[in-house]
């Protein structure tokens, strides 16, 4: 397989529009979940809608790198994609805040057990010389999922109900589930699952190769932590009603430009493509949080979405690129523990900054430019060779 010289084969385009499904049903309820919090009283909470997602899926990270390796891509795919059906029933049925908190936890697993079977699959099916051709591919399915599924599901909470939006993100993973489930398993030596396969040794949890990249994307997703929990209150401070527009624009962003960047990672190196990558991130954070008007507020979107599409798919094949071929899931769970990390701090960090005090979102967003600031100055420095050869 990896010598074939497309990377378009049967397979991987079922693996595109899995992930399509699966990023369009849990980023579906995102954009009203934090009005739905707060008509249960739980306003105080609102940075925990990410934060604790996330935590759930940091925790998972390591278990679903083992399986990855061990039983195989497609059944990981399927437990995280399954989570997603299960929670969309879940929430209506939330009539306390502690309630809503538990599900938000549990949903966690979905992406905690995913992305990891997906990114595996895809070193395994791809030629290395464009890995970051690939990768690309999957995040512009997955980032067209993000723009897809706020943008439908704000529109059923508005002239359906939430039931409805909830059900709909249900329906969209199952679609997922189904595709996955009719594809070949790409591990060369998979084993049946044994319960004892949940215990992990310390070399198991983290994988040091990838340290780099790690340092790169907890610098750089603390800014997404903040976008996702405080951007539907920009939108609504700024007078926009349709909280799913900013992604929208985010989205259609990042997907004009993801299929190059990955191609010139490819090309050129992963580490200067990410120096453009975290120059973007820091003028959107500025823009976003300084955003007096709707037109300045959806071009720190734009600027977002160029800085997401530049940088995702690069540090994702450098992480592949310094991973043991054998080990490609551990390689992979500790870079989503980073990410993981990362998303949840921005998310918990930037909500209480916030504090329903729209005069504090350059503060929560600052941060987030500060953070990509020390990411640039990290790889023009050259500390990234130095955690290489440590590892």
């Amino acid at each position: 397989m990896q010598e074939q010289k497309s990377i378009y084969t049967l397979q991987f385009i079922l693996l595109c529009l899995s992930t399509f499904l699966f990023f369009s049903s849990f980023n579906m309820i995102i954009p009203e979940l934090p009005n739905y919090l707060q008509d249960l009283g739980g306003g105080n909470y609102l940075g925990f809608i990410i934060g604790l997602f996330t935590l759930t899926a940091g925790i998972s990270r390591p278990f679903s790198g083992k399986l990855t390796d061990t039983i195989g891509r497609i059944p990981v795919m399927i437990f995280g994609a399954s989570v997603c059906f299960i929670m969309g029933f879940m929430y209506p049925l939330a009539n306390t805040v502690m309630a809503f908190l538990a599900i938000r936890l549990l949903h966690g697993f979905s992406t905690g057990f995913t992305p990891t079977g997906t990114s595996a699959y895809v070193a395994d099916v791809v030629p290395a010389a464009r890995r970051g051709e690939a990768m690309g591919m999957i995040g512009l399915c997955s980032s067209l999922g993000m723009a897809c599924g706020p943008a439908i599901g704000s529109t059923l909470a508005n002239y359906a109900s939430l039931e409805m939006m909830f059900h709909a993100s249900s329906a969209a993973a199952i679609l997922s589930v189904i595709i996955l489930a009719g594809m070949r398993e790409t591990h060369p030596d998979k084993k049946p699952f044994r319960p004892s396969m949940l215990r992990l040794k310390k070399k198991e949890i983290f994988e040091p190769a990838v340290l780099a990249p790690c340092i790169v994307l907890l610098l750089t997703t603390f800014s997404y932590g903040a976008v996702l929990t405080l951007t539907p209150e920009v939108s609504d401070s700024l007078g926009l009603e349709n909280r799913g527009i900013f992604f929208m624009f985010f989205t259609i962003a990042s997907v004009a430009v993801r299929f190059f960047a990955g191609k010139a990672s490819d090309k050129f190196g992963r580490v200067p493509v990410l120096k453009i990558g975290a120059a973007f991130l820091m003028a959107s954070m500025l823009l976003i949080g300084l955003a007096q008007s709707i037109f300045m507020f959806l071009l720190g979107g734009v600027f977002f979405g160029l800085s997401t599409g530049v940088s995702s798919p690069t540090v994702f094949a450098w992480t592949v690129d310094l991973s043991h071929e054998k080990h490609r899931g551990r390689g992979l769970a500790t870079m989503y523990i980073a990410l993981e990390a990362g998303i949840g701090f921005g998310a918990v960090i930037s909500g209480w900054i916030y504090g329903s005090n729209p005069a504090n979102f350059p503060y929560a967003f600052g941060i987030g430019a500060v953070l990509a600031a020390g990411a640039l100055i990290y790889l023009l420095s050259g500390a990234h060779k130095r955690a290489l050869q440590t590892a």
